[in-house]
């Protein structure tokens, strides 16, 4: 299924100010891969991941995702592909209910009313709050909106899902379902999280970033105990191997 894939090429960022967020980096990422994106603050996984479905545009080098080309003309029809959960879900909801929240994306792919409520329940059983549906999304606890905005990406049954720091409000159950969710979502997924044992418990790959550019890549449980290469890098290892 080649419109799964995520390929990074040579690719450069500035933000207006002059900071270089991406410096040259690239990979690739294929169908049904589950990839852990990791480095310090500041080490650019944020400025990355908005790059994956065009909410910012490289300066230079290519980004390709299945068989297009990333630029200003295709962004549009590369963002029905690729579901973004931001790191702040203040950033995604802003409809007068949750249940209009998690229903914007697929109304807009033309669904007819029962599909979209078909939808709308499903995502929103996934993150165990379909008790929310009714709610003003502001009233909501931290935790309620991190679950409400990965609802909203999943009704639109992303081909490849990313989430940057997904289990950051979490509380313990939530970030269970969450994982659970993962495991079962079968399509690409690329999350980026300094919670190091969930992205242990989910991703099979697992890259590392440092100043905008790939310092390791590879099998998650071989980084994740690598603590040389991770303290190199301002991360510690994963809490359940420091227990070990």
């Amino acid at each position: 299924m080649s419109h799964h894939f995520v390929d990074f090429k040579d690719v450069f960022y500035h933000y207006p100010d002059g900071t270089r967020a991406l410096n040259g980096i690239s990979f690739r990422i294929v169908h049904g891969e589950s990839v852990g994106i990791v480095g310090a603050n500041g080490s650019g996984k944020s400025t990355l991941l908005l790059h994956m479905n065009g909410y910012l545009m490289p300066g230079s080098g290519t980004v390709t995702i299945g068989d297009v080309l990333l630029q200003r003309s295709t962004a549009a029809d590369i963002r029905k592909r690729v579901g973004i959960v931001f790191q702040f879900p203040d950033d995604q909801l802003f409809m007068p209910t949750v249940f209009d929240d998690v229903a914007f994306g697929p109304l807009n792919l033309g669904l007819d009313e029962e599909s979209v409520r078909e939808r709308v329940r499903n995502a929103l059983n996934m993150v165990n709050s379909y008790d929310l549906r009714d709610k003003p999304p502001h009233h909501l606890s931290g935790g309620q909106k991190s679950s409400v905005a990965i609802a909203s990406v999943m009704a639109m049954e992303p081909d490849i899902l990313v989430m940057d720091e997904p289990a950051s409000n979490l509380d313990p159950k939530s970030r269970r379902s969450l994982i659970t969710m993962l495991k079962t979502f079968v399509h690409t997924k690329i999350i980026a999280s300094h919670d190091l044992d969930l992205i242990l418990d989910v991703c099979q790959r697992c890259i590392v970033i440092r100043d905008g550019a790939v310092v390791a890549d590879g099998a998650s449980k071989d980084i994740l105990s690598n603590k040389t290469l991770l303290e190199e890098n301002n991360l510690e290892l994963p809490l359940s191997l420091q227990r070990c």
